[in-house]
């Protein structure tokens, strides 16, 4: 049996291409405040493959996964987020006009390995909020490329360590 893990010091991480096409694996930024991801676990769209000799049941093969476009990350509201949301957006704008894509990393604490993905992260607007409540938000980033499990955790900027 698998020993269960906490959510506790899981970090979301980015990093814009020094070398077009190759994933970082230094100087990444931690995105702050972050409390909650999207599910990258899809289903695979059903393709039917139903014939005339099927009497009883359709019978189906598996196509391709959909990410849904823009996945929201769920996080507290804070002039950290924003600060550092307007940095992300903006490396990766320059990072685009070079044709240099943006990496986002998953990171979970103690394992060896992370999840990868080249994403666009859109600008960040204002968000709605009710009396005495926590002023939370979501941020948004469009996978562009799929979501992939690597050993190659990219060390934080400033830092030795993921």
């Amino acid at each position: 049996m698998g020993i269960a893990i906490s959510s506790a010091g899981i970090k979301v991480l980015y990093a814009v291409e020094t070398t077009k096409g190759v994933m970082p694996t230094t100087d990444a930024v931690k995105i702050p405040d972050i409390k909650e991801l999207p599910d990258f676990n899809v289903e695979p769209e059903k393709l039917e493959t139903t014939t005339f000799d099927n009497l009883d049941y359709k019978t189906f093969i598996n196509g391709l996964k959909d990410l849904s476009g823009a996945s929201a990350y769920k996080a507290n509201l804070t002039e950290e987020l924003l600060e550092e949301w307007d940095k992300l957006v903006t490396a990766h704008e320059a990072g685009k006009e070079n044709g240099l894509n943006t990496w986002f990393f998953i990171v979970i604490p103690k394992w060896e390995n992370c999840c990868a993905f080249t994403g666009e992260p859109a600008k960040m607007g204002l968000p709605g909020v009710g009396v005495n409540a926590v002023y939370e938000t979501s941020v948004y980033i469009t996978p562009t490329g799929e979501p992939r499990w690597t050993d190659s955790i990219p060390t934080v900027a400033g830092t030795n360590t993921p």
